[in-house]
């Protein structure tokens, strides 16, 4: 009701002290309240800004987001590295009070350069459907389920790859790390180049191919015989989720009938669900299969994603906001 711009200001706000929050906790329950007002402001605002994103690439008729998202994973590496040495150097009370002071500076710095929300897009022949808390669209959550498969693989190396690259192919502890870090790795860099690739090949076929060659990778990694292999896959299938997700986000952005706030939260709502349910229940199926297979399983979830690419057609209604 207030506008992806409102919203983006109001939570980047508060997000900018939770961290503080949580680190100057005093106890368990301290800690566990702190840490869900942290994700709730996180994650409302990380809504509002991809819901901005959307009224930007109207704005351009251009495609941003995979860029936009680029440089969250450029930020999680320079926050991993540089947060950790402040860590050591100065301890985490001072570190988060930094963090906090330098976030709510590019927070004020970023307020000016925020969009108005435009009007949702109209559907053709019938008024535009009032605002509601759950959206009633079927398409919506069709690219929900595709934002869910296309997350739980990226959980799915996050929180299992080492594991598999230990236990079942016997790789050392250095190895083993080194096939999330090159999927990571080849996921920003595609983030960084997705945005021309969809200009020129538009939201569908760039959706499909990205999923196919995330497919590929997953199934690389889960047949490789050597730990080599493995993080040759992991790095390949980094390539093809990297641009997934952003596109889905832009045809949620831009779904008839409905303000880009409420089609992204959608999307988000259902999609990161994906890697809140990947750590166990792909951790309880390795369990019963094995990585191999579960790695593979995978990978046909990606391929669904892929045969379901028009769905994303939205994503190219780049109109001015």
């Amino acid at each position: 009701a207030h506008g992806s711009a409102r919203i983006a200001t109001i939570f980047a706000l508060a997000a900018t002290p939770s961290l503080a929050l949580v680190v100057f906790s005093q106890n368990l329950w301290m800690l566990a309240a702190a840490m869900m007002i942290m994700g709730a402001v996180i994650g409302s605002m990380d809504v509002a800004m991809n819901a901005n994103a959307v009224l930007i690439e109207r704005r351009l008729h251009r495609a941003i987001m995979s860029s936009s998202h680029g440089f969250w994973s450029l930020g999680g590496f320079i926050g991993g590295i540089g947060g950790s040495w402040l860590i050591v150097e100065i301890g985490p009370e001072r570190q988060s009070l930094i963090v906090a002071g330098v976030s709510m500076l590019m927070v004020l710095f970023a307020l000016p350069f925020l969009l108005k929300d435009s009007p949702a897009i109209a559907v053709s022949g019938r008024k535009s459907p009032k605002t509601k808390l759950i959206a009633r669209d079927a398409g919506l959550w069709v690219l929900g389920a595709m934002a869910l498969f296309s997350m739980v693989p990226e959980g799915a190396v996050l929180d299992w790859a080492a594991i598999y690259l230990s236990k079942e192919l016997g790789a050392g502890v250095f190895a083993s790390g080194l096939g999330f870090a090159f999927f990571a790795g080849t996921m920003a860099v595609m983030r960084f180049a997705g945005d021309r690739l969809r200009n020129q090949y538009g939201a569908v076929k760039t959706l499909r191919l990205s999923a196919l060659l995330g497919a590929a990778g997953l199934a690389m990694g889960g047949l490789a015989p050597t730990p080599s292999m493995a993080i040759a896959g992991f790095a390949l299938a980094g390539l093809g989720v990297a641009n997934m997700v952003p596109i889905l986000f832009s045809a949620a952005g831009n779904r008839a009938g409905l303000p880009q706030g409420v089609g992204i939260s959608t999307v988000t709502m259902v999609g990161y669900a994906g890697i809140l349910i990947a750590p166990s229940s792909i951790g309880f199926i390795a369990e019963i299969i094995g990585f191999r297979a579960t790695y593979l399983t995978l990978a046909i979830m990606l391929v669904l994603v892929a045969l379901m690419a028009t769905r994303a057609a939205a994503a190219d209604l780049l109109q001015k906001g």
